[in-house]
């Protein structure tokens, strides 16, 4: 019984062989697919994240103008000031800056 026994676990193993390999290839092929799903997400992380750029850079972009254009309302409210020339001696004179 020895020598068929053998035979039959050898002529099984094929099978057995078969089987497990099918396991491995239906492993793999859900290791693949996960890698897969992860690549395609940090694609979709990132063209969000470069939306919120782009929104971000408009926000400052119009924050700047913004900035500006108080700045040049500032110059024109000073400029509308009347220095007189015997004010800004007098002063200087009395903080030594002369």
């Amino acid at each position: 019984m020895g020598a068929a026994g053998d035979e039959k676990a050898t002529a099984a193993a094929p099978g057995a062989v078969a089987e497990g390999e099918a396991a491995v290839d239906s492993k793999d092929l859900q290791q693949q697919s996960k890698a897969l799903d992860k690549l395609t997400d940090h694609v979709e992380d990132r063209q969000l994240d470069s939306s919120r750029v782009q929104s971000a850079m408009a926000a400052l972009a119009s924050s700047k103008e913004a900035d500006w254009n108080a700045m040049r309302l500032r110059e024109k409210e000073l400029a509308a000031v009347k220095i007189n020339p015997t004010d800004v001696e007098i002063i200087a004179n009395e903080l030594e800056c002369i």
